[in-house]
């Protein structure tokens, strides 16, 4: 796959944003996203219609903990970029489902590297930043990487649901990124709990090991840990400090 390059105006991409988030809005409003089926169709329509529509200027963003996406994005728009931002802090069971997704599906995955390694940012700011500062951390590891990654297209695809956190219950399947100037599709944004579940089921999907472990949202190693039951499912990411986004969706 060639490097892609952004060729629609600004204006251009807002207005075809505009469009996405008219069309599925309404899939969602008539009915069609009532039942599993209809949700998995729409997301699937989702991505179809980003592909035609942007080729080569779309990205899928993973952070392997999603594997349901990339699963559902290889399955539907075969040859799809996809890129993983790897903080240097990541759990090897999540390199290692990078690398067993890579070689399973039929995905571009690139893997982006902080500007820093770790020593170099311990060197330069002192060790274990995340527990001092997690926002700086994430602003390195994660932020910065994320818009180098996305710098040369003109639309990205996440795994965000509703149900993920509070933060989130009012995105749509598409939208507006206003800070990046970009589309940005959330194509199981719908999606249940239970729906995951039964896709992975009925799927085979490749689960991160790290869900045997209980962990329910997987980030870096040092800000992460399984929740107890009954325990809401981001309960374990940055634990005890007053912080529940990573600064990617905001």
């Amino acid at each position: 796959m060639t490097a892609a390059t952004r060729t629609h105006p600004a204006d251009a991409l807002r207005a075809l944003a505009v469009e996405g988030e008219q069309r599925f809005g309404a899939v969602e409003a008539d009915g069609a996203h009532a039942t599993y089926e209809g949700r998995v169709e729409v997301a699937r329509e989702a991505l179809r219609w980003a592909a035609e529509t942007f080729g080569e200027r779309l990205t899928v963003a993973s952070s392997m903990g999603d594997e349901v996406l990339v699963h559902l994005v290889g399955t539907t728009i075969p040859g799809a970029d996809v890129f993983f931002l790897d903080t240097g802090y990541h759990f090897a069971e999540t390199l290692g489902t990078r690398d067993a997704y890579e070689a399973m599906l039929p995905v571009n995955i690139r893997t982006i590297l902080p500007l820093l390694s770790v020593p170099q940012q311990d060197a330069e700011y002192g060790a274990k930043l995340h527990d001092r500062d997690p926002n700086a951390c994430c602003a390195m590891r994660k932020v910065e990487p994320l818009n180098r990654a996305l710098s040369t297209h003109e639309a990205w695809v996440t795994g965000m649901r509703r149900v993920d956190a509070p933060t989130r219950t009012d995105i749509g399947i598409v939208g507006w990124d206003d800070k990046r100037g970009m589309v940005k599709l959330n194509p199981i944004a719908g999606w249940t709990d239970e729906d995951v579940d039964r896709y992975v089921e009925e799927h085979g999907v490749f689960l991160n090991p790290l869900r045997q472990e209980g962990y329910a949202s997987i980030g870096c190693a040092p800000c992460t840990r399984p929740v107890a039951e009954g325990e809401d499912a981001r309960a374990g990411r940055w634990a005890g400090k007053d912080k529940t986004e990573c600064g990617l969706h905001t």
